[in-house]
């Protein structure tokens, strides 16, 4: 059994949270971004992970930074083996990578080297991709650059909105995690470094980008539609 804490925010990030909460693993304690104002009034409003792990009844922090020692301390006292980092959406500095006894372990929805960055899936539905996956990696002080500890791919069927692809993904990677928590509690991860070649950036989305310009292709504007589907 390893002691593990989990950082994460949005909807993404919920399942893995939840398969580590039925697992046998201790979960220590969750790192999640601070409270947003959304709806028409504009009132705080914490996300999908957090509900979860007051659900759970799991000690909880929310942080606007780890660059200090006082924004760590909640992380640094629950003594974890490893930190799962999902869709947590806060750069972590060397030295919260270097807390855990077995380090920052990140699931990232595509097979990396390919779309680095942030919005994996919303690009490859726009670059037409075949296919996309899940990738477990060790986190290192690079932009998703860290060795891989798994992978696993999925097609991308050419109906599919990026919801609903970010739906799949999010299962089939908490499923992955747990397989690669149990291989590295045994001793039994073989980290691969990443190749140079194939590395391509998953730029942050722009609402601009959803704009329709209807001279396109029709397979332009269908991809278009559906990367943008789970935007708001």
């Amino acid at each position: 059994m390893l002691r593990v804490a989990f950082a994460g925010t949005p909807d993404f990030a919920v399942p893995t949270l939840r398969a580590l909460a039925d697992s046998p693993h201790a979960l220590v304690g969750v790192l999640t971004q601070p409270d947003r104002p959304a709806g028409r009034g504009r009132e705080l409003r914490g996300g999908p992970v957090k509900r979860l792990a007051q659900e759970l009844n799991l000690p909880l922090s929310q942080p606007p930074t780890l660059h200090s020692p006082e924004a760590r301390a909640a992380l640094a006292s629950w003594a974890a083996d490893a930190l799962v980092v999902v869709a947590y959406g806060l750069i972590l500095p060397p030295a919260v990578l270097a807390l855990p006894r077995l380090g920052c372990i990140n699931v990232h929805a595509s097979l990396l080297p390919r779309w680095r960055g942030a919005a994996p899936v919303q690009r490859a539905i726009l670059a037409g991709d075949a296919e996309t996956g899940i990738t477990v990696m060790q986190m290192d002080a690079g932009l998703d650059t860290g060795p891989i500890l798994a992978q696993q791919s999925l097609p991308i069927d050419r109906q599919a909105s990026a919801q609903q692809l970010l739906e799949r993904l999010a299962a089939l990677g908490a499923g992955l995690l747990l397989t690669t928590l149990g291989q590295a509690q045994e001793g039994l991860l073989h980290p691969r470094t990443q190749p140079d070649q194939g590395v391509v950036y998953a730029a942050k989305i722009d609402k601009a980008e959803a704009r329709i310009d209807w001279g396109r292709g029709a397979e332009q504007i269908a991809r278009q539609v559906r990367a943008f589907n789970a935007c708001r």
